[in-house]
């Protein structure tokens, strides 16, 4: 997969796309919730072995039955990429 920044257009696609999505402090930004602990910690699981796929690694915290993840590319210089949506995509596919 091609990695490239998101112009305003794209990133405005994006976010109609992704449910829940929104921009915080410059990165695309989601707290997901889960029925427990151990729901939560699966969902990381899942959700770290596609990211490894992609070799694109969230910034993200669990507390409890929460996970809070923050998706920035640190390689094109802090932006929101082309990854931070796919990665973004695939989180909530595996939520559902």
């Amino acid at each position: 997969m091609k990695r490239y920044p998101l112009n305003e257009e794209e990133l405005q696609n994006a976010l109609a796309e992704l449910v829940d999505w929104h921009i915080a402090d410059g990165k695309l930004h989601k707290e997901f919730k889960f029925a427990s602990f151990a729901e939560a910690m699966g969902w990381m699981m899942s959700a770290a072995i596609h990211a490894d796929k992609l070799d694109h690694h969230p910034e993200w915290c669990n507390v409890y039955n929460r996970v809070r993840v923050d998706l920035v590319t640190h390689d094109l210089g802090n932006v929101i990429s082309s990854w931070d949506v796919e990665l973004a995509r695939r989180m909530n596919a595996l939520a559902k």
